[in-house]
């Protein structure tokens, strides 16, 4: 089984939202849907702009810890770096 962490966006350069889960579509369809009422829904943060797996929940959620840790410009390069054009990259799940 995989387990990721995750950026969501709501815009190039605009709010961004960490988080980590084991199954990444359902989690960026809940975003996108506002399934669940909190920061994402209330920011419109639903573009996933960055992800990566991970072999356990654990390494997951402790590499979810530190990115929340960062400052912005280092979330928004990591996001540059593998994603320039913020493309959403909710698509390539499927």
């Amino acid at each position: 089984m995989a387990f990721f962490t995750y950026i969501v966006a709501s815009r190039r350069n605009g709010t961004i939202y960490t988080g980590s889960t084991d199954d990444l579509a359902k989690r960026t369809g809940e975003h996108r849907d506002k399934i669940r009422q909190g920061f994402t829904a209330k920011y419109g943060v639903s573009i996933l702009v960055w992800y990566e797996v991970h072999e356990t929940r654990a390494a997951a959620f402790k590499r979810e810890r530190q990115i929340k840790e960062w400052k912005r410009v280092w979330k928004l390069e990591l996001i540059e770096k593998a994603n320039p054009t913020w493309d959403d990259l909710f698509d390539t799940l499927f």
